[in-house]
């Protein structure tokens, strides 16, 4: 079990760094409203501009520590905790916006994963 809790942290931390650095400024299918980037999707959603740096910010830091709770255990639940509340927030803007369900499948995943290894580490 503790092995597949790691592979879910270190697959975790891989999405993150994929949508919020190499994805950022990229159209993909699964962009809410008519978004073509990151930032479009955020004044998709209506949040002010300044949470696409915050929630950016502390999904990296999410990331970051997941990578270290492979060796530090302590920083996995509340790391793996803060991360399913934030991807639960992005499919509910998803569902503000009226988005097709499967606009929502990385986030459904992304939260999944993250209340497995939440659970997981308790």
């Amino acid at each position: 079990m503790e092995n597949l809790v790691i592979a879910a942290q270190i697959v975790i931390a891989l999405g993150l760094v994929n949508v919020w650095v190499l994805r950022f400024s990229r159209a993909t299918a699964y962009r809410g409203g008519r978004a073509q980037n990151l930032r479009e999707e955020f004044a998709a959603y209506g949040l002010p501009s300044w949470s696409l740096f915050a929630i950016g910010g502390l999904k990296l830091s999410i990331a970051a520590l997941l990578v270290a709770a492979v060796w530090f255990a302590g920083l996995r639940q509340p790391a793996s905790a803060a991360l399913a509340l934030l991807m639960l927030g992005a499919v509910l803007m998803h569902v503000r916006v009226r988005d097709p369900l499967v606009r929502s499948v990385p986030a459904l995943g992304m939260l999944a994963l993250s209340m497995f290894v939440a659970l997981g580490a308790s």
